[in-house]
């Protein structure tokens, strides 16, 4: 059973950090794409962040140079480092893997970035 679980989220003021991690079981990231992804209340969910290992790295214009995607290959764990966190980032983030054929999503991390 292939299984995504985002942790991290939680509250912090504008200007501040957090990392979010994904864990997950029962595929392999080394060879798949992953990526996360927001979704603000009323809003679509956009994509954050994604590797795609073979490609470029792709990040929404947003978040460009404030936030990193990175794998840890050995834990099968994918991160989001976010910093100089904004009021407008507040959302759920979703961690997500794509193979040839399927994409999984976790159930969500809350980030909630107060002024």
């Amino acid at each position: 059973q292939v299984q995504l679980v985002e942790s991290g989220g939680g509250l912090v003021q504008a200007g501040g950090s957090l990392r979010l991690s994904c864990a997950v079981s029962g595929i392999t990231i080394s060879t798949n794409a992953m990526g996360w992804y927001r979704q603000a209340p009323g809003k679509q969910r956009e994509l954050v962040a994604q590797d795609t290992l073979g490609g470029p790295t792709v990040y929404a214009d947003s978040v460009k140079g404030r936030f990193t995607i990175s794998r840890d290959n050995g834990k099968n764990t994918v991160d989001l480092q976010m910093n100089s966190l904004k009021p407008e980032d507040t959302a759920v983030y979703y961690c997500n893997l794509g193979t040839r054929f399927n994409v999984y999503w976790g159930q969500g991390t809350q980030v909630t970035v107060s002024s």
